[in-house]
């Protein structure tokens, strides 16, 4: 079932998905338009069938002498042409005040554009080209790259484009960007104040956000849109990191009130508090390995906890602020003020290497794989960082894009083929690792500078947060 088979029938689908959604958008208001215009014509076709019964229903009568001769009672069988004449006026103005003035117009012209529209949109099939690619293990990945095979027309093209914004976004089971719309394409507001942290959970329906507001929000990814969950009470202070763990069970988040706060889903007060740091907790991981989790801060240490004890097993001194950390199987990274990433290893005391960077560093991203470091720094660039050979394999650059924090969050995506990390003017930035390009801009969606970004697990969709309290989900 993870064949290369598998991962292209089900890129196939998402799109084929897409497409939907974006014809039904189109024609949300076309259609009931048009279920409008059938009905005032069915109304139309009555009252013209009813005033064609009632001249033929009149009783003809043969008149001998003059008009006026013939006042009784016979005369009255006969409608004069004046009468009639203000008859039909009468049904006419009856029949607008019912059914507006597009009665009036050609309907049956009306009705064969909204035919044409809806065979055009029925005949937008989709091609499909394969182009294998050659994975890191080796095996041959199935790629697709789906465009609409009849050109919009220039109408619908108009329609379309009031809420329309291309984005390009990296599938876990593709090698290649998609186009996708970001739904709602307005952002939501989530916070009272600043919004620091965001995290999706291991199923990619469950989001976590994390403010000022000393609040994490759990959201549903529902349908490409956000529906408000749970609120998580108790942190004491500005949330600077949130993060589930494995299963999705569990919420660690750290604060400024110098600790970190474990929750359970479902509970609203905090369950554990994990006390201990001297200053500003900057930053709270859970482990792969099973009930532990490591946190760094502004202290100065990396402190290592057993989440069933809420004990400190391990506290490192790393000589300088640490504002991210990130864990491998046996192997904790720290990024540091001083402009230098440090690594520990978790069986032994000692910093085992130091890579710098050029810039404070304000977050690292872990590869799934675990053999790539993503790092973002405050001279405005991201590099790449190949855990093997312990060297920087690529540096990301762009016009415009500015780390707007200290706590500046990138991140890779699922299958690290891509990063994405957010700039100081609200726009999301997404390179390609392979080639080290700029792969897109996307602007307009925020209006201040974007504090973190996620990528969910499955690929398909990205969320972003900013200072202006607003959360956007981009699918």
């Amino acid at each position: 079932p993870c064949g290369p088979a598998a991962r292209w029938k089900r890129h196939i689908v998402r799109q084929l998905r897409q497409r939907d959604r974006m014809q039904k958008a189109l024609f949300l208001e076309l259609v009931p338009a048009y279920n409008r215009l059938l009905e005032k014509a069915e109304l139309l076709a009555k009252f013209s069938e009813e005033l064609k019964l009632e001249p033929n229903s009149v009783t003809p009568v043969t008149y001998q002498g003059s008009w006026e001769e013939h006042s009784g009672p016979a005369s009255e069988q006969v409608a004069s042409p004046a009468s009639l004449r203000a008859k039909w006026q009468q049904q006419q103005e009856g029949l607008q005040l019912v059914c507006g003035e597009d009665v009036f117009l050609p309907i049956r012209v009306n009705q064969a554009w909204v035919s044409k529209e809806l065979k055009q949109a029925a005949q937008q099939i989709v091609n499909i080209n394969e182009s294998p690619d050659i994975l890191e293990d080796g095996t041959r990945e199935e790629t697709v790259t789906l465009t609409p095979a009849v050109e919009p027309d220039p109408q619908e093209s108009e329609t379309c484009e009031k809420w329309k914004r291309s984005f390009r976004s990296a599938s876990a089971t593709s090698l290649t960007l998609s186009r996708y719309l970001p739904l709602p394409p307005s952002p939501q507001e989530a916070h009272l104040s600043e919004v620091n942290a965001v995290c999706f959970g291991p199923n990619s329906s469950l989001l976590a956000t994390g403010g000022a507001d000393q609040l994490i929000h759990l959201w549903n990814v529902v349908g490409g849109r956000l529906e408000g969950n749970q609120t998580l009470e108790g942190a004491g202070g500005s949330i600077s990191s949130v993060d589930f763990d494995p299963s999705g069970s569990q919420v660690l988040a750290a604060t400024y009130n110098q600790a970190a706060h474990l929750w359970k889903v479902g509970e609203a007060q905090s369950k554990e508090t994990l006390s201990g740091h001297k200053d500003k907790v900057t930053a709270a991981k859970f482990k792969l390995t099973k009930h532990q989790a490591v946190t760094g801060s502004r202290d100065r240490t990396v402190k290592e906890w057993d989440l069933d004890r809420a004990y400190c097993s391990r506290t490192i001194n790393v000589l300088s602020y640490c504002n991210d950390v990130v864990c491998g199987d046996h192997i904790i990274i720290s990024g540091h003020n001083d402009q230098k990433i440090r690594f520990w290893d978790s069986r032994g005391p000692q910093c085992t290497q130091v890579i710098p960077v050029q810039g404070r560093v304000t977050s690292l991203s872990l590869s799934p794989d675990q053999l790539h470091l993503l790092s973002c720094s405050r001279d405005d660039t991201l590099k790449v960082i190949d855990l093997r050979v312990s060297n920087i394999r690529q540096v990301f650059r762009a016009d415009g894009f500015r780390c707007g924090s200290d706590w500046t969050k990138a991140s890779f995506s699922p299958d690290r083929s891509y990063a994405l990390a957010g700039s100081w003017d609200g726009a999301l930035y997404i390179w390609n690792v392979d080639t080290g390009k700029l792969e897109n801009r996307l602007p307009g969606a925020h209006c201040a500078a974007v504090n973190a970004v996620a990528w969910c697990y499955s690929g398909s969709h990205i969320v972003s947060v900013d200072q202006a309290r607003k959360v956007v989900l981009w699918y």
